[in-house]
């Protein structure tokens, strides 16, 4: 109890609390495993005897209610009761309230400390003397109710982390009981110092270094002179793609680390695909920001990006970036570090009433939260729901945080804006300045004064194609001509139904979507952007059939790109892929004059039915809300170009506004639509923890899979094999039958419907159940291994290629 107090002394040093409260906190947390001392919990470790309430069930019995503890730090019931909850409930959920009258609970607590034993009734209050002898100063005094259950979750999370590590053998060994509580008490402390720094936990100091060498564009000089006002920070970079946002909200958050606003970061991304690529532009430049600072990466395949393996690896207590093998070691832990870098997952997860949200909710209160791609985020109503809870809950702990975007419209900017002010406890006035590019400090100072001049590349001319076929006759024909090209297809059966009429008609063509093995995807995307990247070669009279894992993801450049319409922000995304690198490659070495988005889609002025979109693009019509697609059609093609930066926000506000009466056949699908719109957003409200109620009341122990940070069609995850020898390997080539990487990097996901109808390989079979009995239970459960045979079939009416991916 006192390793983990000592622990809980270090993360509390840099907390602006006055040194009173601090104590009390300090003491709380050593009172965590309280209800360790007794029969019960003796017994279950001696002969595996069973009780009825668990040790930390057990702590609180024995801490409430008390009115002698609450006296002694001068503390109401009320903020006693919520802070014990705290504090008992470190292992994932808190002791839950009987639902009796406070006469009754009192009553059962007595009842299960009696069970405890004759020796435990007369350790246990002298035990809670000798640790209250070792904070003399803890006090509690002036907090309410309210802020109790407020900081009830932040104590929890605390709690758990002190707990990880001070229960950690190797840093904090069973010693013999030779020394008294305060002298034992001081070699912990000492002990906690190295703990904490090997577990990467040390905050690391800001620094104030000039971050990068080249001459600052706007945006990154607005970042540099925006004025900061007091307390938690909510700001919205807004601008084109490619405009150095990333570069700009690193600016402005050392800005916000030299101010106070924040002892670290956490940069939240849309996909994988984009936290490794952000992972990789992090890692360069915090050395900057921060002395010695440690860095993870956090999501489900963090384990597959060789830069953090190698970073991991490589970690020893210096002056550089790292990360210690602790953090490394879970998701929950990667919110910890001084600088984590994952999707927007791991964030959401810390407001809805899953197993150890406190332990991220803890995480991140202290960090400045720049949320990438926050258009992608919003634009999904259920996500857009958790995203406004989080800013809510990160203000009301004192958080700051930086939305970067290039489409988001104002009634989400607004939506996003009034969530965080409420955290806060402020009103501010709604901003409905239309002004783009813009710097936006909500409640404080704006920047607009951009240069509105289109770039080098100059507007991007946008056409309609009536057919696929029209298509295929255009990227045929520019291709033969020289040019690198794109076709960005809404749905995979259609990309690969693509890719085969380019290649029949003689063109060049690769496929890139998400139903790759995700071996064979990292190889062709690595291809890829050797080929189409910024520094790409041999891209003349190619062409690349992808779905939209090219939006934002993958940092190419196309001299022409075809795509199927698709929602208006999606389009300005994929735009910006088009042309991307001016400087290497400027308008005189292109082989076509100007810059067109060709958009396969029919005429939106013609709508006969609701199939309207169907007959064009096949699968690829259901992908989006088909009234977002007609609304983006009519306002593209009237309008002709995407003027970009100047031009960008009356697109997306002219769509968005839904101020346009949909056509006649379409208002069935625009009222399901809203309907939809509407049960997302409850089922999130639903989904998410009452923060203002306190964790002893809606804490919960629930898995993270049982509440989805996203919704969408359900997925199944398959695991491919190849036969060698006479047993199963994984796809990925290189790896042995025990590689866990190796079978996590054939893993591949379709659409779990399609897959139903399918009779999918038995997994009782021997050579199955030899590879998987060793697996956890949880993985057995979630993964279907599916052995691929030399001609890649592996059901009937499922086959995979190394080159197409699978095949339904």
């Amino acid at each position: 109890m006192l390793d983990v107090a000592a622990v809980a002394e270090r993360f509390l040093l840099e907390v602006p609390f006055t040194e009173e409260r601090k104590a009390a906190f300090s003491l709380l947390v050593a009172l965590h495993d309280l209800g360790k001392i007794g029969d019960g919990f003796r017994n279950m470790i001696r002969f595996g005897a069973t009780s009825t309430l668990r040790h930390w069930e057990l702590t609180e019995c024995w801490l409430l209610p008390n009115d002698q503890l609450c006296a002694r730090l001068r503390a109401s019931g009320a903020v006693w009761t919520e802070l014990v909850a705290a504090i008992a409930g470190h292992h994932g959920r808190p002791p839950k309230p009987s639902g009796k009258g406070p006469k009754q609970e009192k009553q059962n607590f007595q009842r299960f400390c009696r069970a405890e034993g004759a020796q435990a009734a007369q350790d246990v209050p002298a035990i809670i003397d000798d640790l209250f002898a070792l904070w003399p100063h803890a006090s509690l005094a002036g907090l309410t109710g309210a802020e109790a259950k407020r900081l009830s979750w932040w104590l929890c999370g605390l709690t758990v982390a002190a707990d990880w590590v001070g229960s950690n053998p190797g840093w904090f060994p069973a010693q013999r009981p030779e020394l008294g509580l305060p002298d034992y008490l001081a070699r912990a402390r000492e002990q906690a110092v190295v703990a904490v720094r090997e577990a990467g936990l040390q905050s690391a100091r800001p620094r104030e270094d000039r971050l990068f060498d080249w001459a600052l564009r706007p945006m990154q000089i607005a970042a540099r002179d925006v004025s900061l006002p007091a307390g938690p920070v909510l700001a919205f970079i807004e601008d084109e793609t490619g405009a150095g946002k990333t570069e700009a909200a690193l600016i402005l958050a050392q800005r916000m680390l030299v101010a106070g606003k924040g002892r670290g970061l956490y940069f939240a991304l849309p996909t994988m695909a984009t936290a490794d690529a952000m992972f990789m532009r992090a890692a360069k430049v915090i050395g900057r920001m921060f002395q010695a600072p440690s860095l993870t990466l956090a999501h489900g395949r963090a384990s597959l990006s060789e830069p953090f393996r190698d970073l991991v690896s490589r970690s020893v207590m210096s002056d550089d970036v790292i990360c210690a093998p602790w953090l490394a070691d879970s998701r929950r832990r990667a919110l910890l570090a001084d600088v984590g870098v994952g999707t927007i997952d791991q964030a959401l997860l810390s407001v809805m009433p899953t197993r150890f949200s406190t332990l991220r909710m803890w995480g991140l209160a202290s960090k400045i939260l720049i949320v990438d791609e926050a258009h992608e985020i919003s634009g999904d109503h259920y996500m857009a729901e958790l995203l406004a809870a989080l800013l809510r809950v990160h203000a009301a702990l004192g958080g700051s945080a930086i939305l970067l975007t290039a489409t988001l419209p104002l009634q989400d900017r607004a939506l996003l804006t009034r969530a965080f002010a409420e955290g806060t406890g402020r009103e501010w006035p709604e901003d409905a300045d239309q002004s783009y590019p813009a710097l936006s400090i909500s409640g404080g100072e704006a920047r607009r004064d951009f240069d509105q001049k289109p770039g080098l590349k100059g507007p991007v001319r946008v056409m309609r194609l009536p057919a696929m076929e029209a298509a295929v006759d255009l990227l045929s024909t520019a291709a033969a001509r020289g040019a690198a090209c794109v076709w960005v297809r809404n749905a995979v059966d259609e990309a690969i139904a693509a890719v085969e009429a380019l290649r029949a008609r003689g063109v060049a063509a690769s496929l890139l979507h998400a139903r790759f093995a995700l071996c064979d995807r990292k190889r062709i995307e690595q291809a890829e952007i050797a080929r189409f990247g910024r520094t790409g070669e041999g891209r003349a009279g190619r062409v690349l059939v992808a779905t939209q894992v090219v939006e934002s993801s993958l940092d190419l450049d196309f001299d022409v790109m075809v795509s199927d319409l698709a929602p208006i922000a999606a389009l300005i995304q994929r735009a910006g892929r088009l042309w991307r690198h001016m400087a290497e490659r400027p308008r005189a070495q292109r082989p076509v004059p100007e810059p067109v988005l060709h958009i396969l889609s029919p005429d939106p002025a013609v709508v006969v039915d609701e199939r309207w979109l169907m007959d064009v693009l096949g699968q690829g019509a259901w992908v989006y809300p088909v009234a977002d697609q007609w609304r983006t059609a009519d306002v593209l093609f009237r309008t002709g170009m995407i003027m970009s930066p100047a031009g960008l926000r009356d697109l997306i506000e002219a769509v968005r506004s839904e101020a346009a009466p949909v056509p006649a056949p379409l208002e069935a699908a625009e009222m399901e639509r809203v309907g939809q719109a509407y049960a997302e957003s409850n089922r999130a409200r639903c989904n998410l923890v009452d923060f203002a109620a306190g964790y002893r009341r809606e804490g919960s122990g629930t898995n993270d899979t049982t509440f989805p940070t996203r919704l969408g069609r359900p997925t199944r995850t398959l695991v491919l094999a190849r036969r060698r020898g006479g047993t199963l390997v994984p796809w990925a080539e290189g790896h042995g039958s025990d590689s866990f990487e190796g079978w996590m990097l054939s893993e591949v996901q379709a659409d779990a419907r399609r897959l139903e109808r399918l009779d999918l390989p038995d997994q009782r079979a021997p050579e199955i159940t030899a590879v998987t009995k060793d697996w956890p239970e949880w993985r057995r459960n979630t993964v279907t291994v599916c052995p691929v045979a030399d001609d890649g079939s592996i059901a009937e009416g499922l086959r995979y290629q190394a080159a197409e991916g699978l095949l339904l």
